[in-house]
């Protein structure tokens, strides 16, 4: 009698190993799982738990229907793409999946995975960043902090930012300046490298990433874990960010995350718990403003004392408004 692991596992076995004496298709074949590897450098971070129930209900009922990709490492094979589909396999109690076996470089895997996720959308800012930058820093062959240093002073040279060379000749010019940026140890610019990245991902341009992508490492950390795990939306994170009060931020975040908070309700809190500092700050400017008035020389000047009448007969209405 068939038990239901072997009717699962006949399920997932790909077309080419069934029994119609058709030759197996070139590279795929069935793993066994004790020989599968999960990568280091895969970009997704967090698995949506109630995303994997969905997956394993739907392997248990029709099979493993897309092979994963793997590549050999030593005698095992490390997984490039299909990581959920491993783990509902392991949670199924299945001894083998179907595979497709491609030899690919530390890069060519890191950069598969990361097309094949940002294509399906399955990643967060965060993951999608974190991936990115993993990638150049293989392509690039320096470290992380270097490649962000990198990126930022392309971003400025770009800009115009960085106004003379070493030489001390101008280069306001973006072209100019484009020209005297380093080379990678294969000789080729680091902005060749990191444009050809980025039209290869198929995203978002290298200098939008900078602007927008980069700031999210500045993040505190309790709101960057947030953002990994998929607990919140970008945009009520950023807006939670602006807190510099660690225990009131941190208050915020488990509210807008047990409470599915909606992005205006983020801001109105933001606002509120905002509020009685910056009504000190501003107090605190009134009295320094007063003080200055006092010894300023715009009393002498008639067109300057004309100007000052106004602004004080504005400040009689708003304190009117008050009383």
């Amino acid at each position: 009698m068939v038990s239901k692991q072997q009717r699962i596992s006949q399920k997932t076995e790909p077309k080419s190993f069934e029994s119609n004496g058709s030759k197996p298709e070139e590279g795929v074949r069935s793993i066994p799982l004790e020989r599968l590897l999960c990568s280091k450098r895969q970009p997704r971070r967090y698995f949506d738990g109630e995303a994997m129930q969905q997956l394993v209900a739907s392997i248990k009922e029709n099979g493993i229907l897309q092979p994963l990709l793997v590549r050999p490492v030593g005698d095992k094979y490390e997984i490039v793409a299909g990581e959920r589909r491993y783990r509902a396999a392991l949670e199924l109690g299945l001894t083998a999946v179907p595979a497709t076996v491609r030899e690919m470089t530390d890069a060519e895997a890191l950069q598969y995975a990361l097309v094949e996720n940002l294509q399906r959308q399955d990643l967060n800012p965060v993951e999608e960043t974190e991936g990115i930058l993993e990638l150049l820093v293989f392509r690039l062959e320096c470290k992380l902090a270097d490649v962000v240093s990198q990126l930022y002073r392309l971003e400025n040279e770009a800009k115009g930012k960085i106004t003379r060379s070493a030489s001390g000749k101008s280069e306001n010019e973006t072209d100019e300046a484009e020209a005297k940026i380093t080379r990678s140890a294969s000789g080729t610019s680091d902005l060749a490298i990191v444009e050809q990245v980025f039209a290869e991902l198929g995203r978002m341009n290298w200098r939008s990433f900078v602007r927008t992508r980069l700031p999210l490492l500045k993040l505190p950390p309790e709101i960057l874990e947030a953002l990994r795990q998929g607990q919140i939306e970008w945009t009520k994170a950023k807006e939670i960010a602006k807190l510099e009060s660690e225990p009131e931020r941190v208050a915020l975040l488990e509210e807008a995350i047990a409470k599915s908070l909606t992005l205006r309700q983020v801001q109105k809190l933001v606002r509120e718990k905002k509020a009685p500092r910056e009504i000190g700050e501003l107090q605190a400017e009134m009295e320094y403003t007063f003080k200055r008035a006092k010894k300023i020389a715009a009393w002498d000047d008639p067109e300057k004392r004309e100007k000052l009448k106004s602004l004080l007969a504005d400040l009689r209405v708003l304190l009117a408004e008050d009383n």
